[in-house]
């Protein structure tokens, strides 16, 4: 991965520095996982839960065997990617007393990277069958940023509708679709773009990849 400078908006506002990340079994665990490091550098909270299925994209697509436990992963994540003292907080998927729980101690952001069309489907119908479903019903009920990031292709007509009717109660959507006009030359450098957007939507500055007129000729919208 490339080395980068990121610095958190509203830095001076401990709130504002947490994030829920829900990794899902999506293809594209690369994604999330680079999401992850960028924000702990970037000195945020992250609360992270990661599914039974986005394990087993883990080990294939990383060749990255995570530890199942939660206690287990938050220490190996802790160690691997330098996390100082209570900035990682990882919690199982039946973990009902969290903070991601409830609307009095979710935080302002969360985000599924990736987001698998079983976890799409779940939200847009207001399941609650493990913590990540409802973690991403507190946000919507809260009326906070839910940012979805789905992996997928073709989509189906059932996919598309649930994307609409998230988008309608202001969920973003944000497809793992990176764009090349930035000349990638790396797949690090595709991946990296995805997260840079992503970063964008939290408000959070990132050096990832340029903006849109700040580098040759090609949009911050890609």
């Amino acid at each position: 991965m490339t080395s980068e400078t990121v610095n958190t908006a509203n830095s001076g506002d401990p709130a504002a520095r947490t994030v829920t990340l829900a990794i899902t079994g999506a293809s594209g665990f690369q994604y999330g996982y680079r999401l992850l490091q960028v924000l702990l550098k970037s000195d945020v909270r992250v609360y992270l839960m990661v599914s039974k299925a986005a394990y087993v994209v883990a080990a294939t697509e990383a060749d990255l065997k995570l530890p199942g436990q939660a206690a287990r992963l938050q220490a190996y994540l802790a160690e691997e990617l330098q996390v100082r003292e209570g900035q990682l907080h990882v919690f199982s998927k039946e973990d009902w007393m969290s903070p991601v729980a409830s609307g009095s101690g979710s935080p302002g952001t969360m985000v599924i990277c990736p987001c698998s069309t079983g976890t799409l489907s779940a939200v847009a119908c207001g399941a609650s069958n493990n913590l990540i479903e409802r973690a991403a019903d507190v946000v919507l009920k809260e009326r906070k940023q839910l940012i979805l990031v789905p992996r997928e292709a073709p989509y189906s007509t059932l996919h598309l509708e649930n994307m609409l009717k998230l988008s309608q109660q202001g969920v973003v959507i944000l497809p793992a679709s990176p764009g090349f006009y930035h000349k990638p030359k790396t797949i690090d450098d595709m991946i990296d773009f995805v997260v840079a957007r992503i970063l964008s939507h939290i408000g959070i500055e990132q050096q990832l990849t340029p903006k849109w007129g700040r580098q040759g000729s090609t949009p911050e919208n890609g």
